[in-house]
């Protein structure tokens, strides 16, 4: 076996346990009956929208940092797309389904639509 090879089986072993572990750690810290303590519980809530909060925050940042005020369609495409997961969130309610549809308006816009603008 070449040097590359055993690397890369290392690489997948070591992901893999990591991985395991990551996932069986809750249960092995609180139990499958055991209930876990609020402020994990309070945790769960609310790192998700926090997440998401710190993503569009950094896509709008890097959006004005990038685009001159004097572009006329200055972030046409960012504010499409997010027009779009916004809308798409609040009619169906499927986040899935927002964010894929938020990046492919995205794509489409940067890709297709602005070249034919400038």
């Amino acid at each position: 076996m070449s040097e590359m090879t055993q690397y890369l089986i290392l690489l997948l072993l070591v992901t893999g346990a990591t991985n395991y572990f990551l996932r069986a750690f809750p249960f092995l810290l609180f139990g499958t009956a055991q209930k876990p303590p609020a402020a994990v519980t309070e945790l769960g809530t609310l790192i998700s929208p926090a997440a998401i909060a710190m993503l569009v925050v950094y896509c709008y940042c890097s959006c004005f940092k990038e685009i001159s005020f004097a572009d006329k369609f200055f972030g046409i495409a960012e504010w499409s797309a997010g027009i779009v997961v916004v809308l798409l969130h609040l009619w169906r309610g499927n986040p899935l389904l927002s964010i894929i549809a938020g990046t492919a308006v995205y794509m489409v816009m940067i890709q297709k639509i602005v070249p034919l603008l400038a």
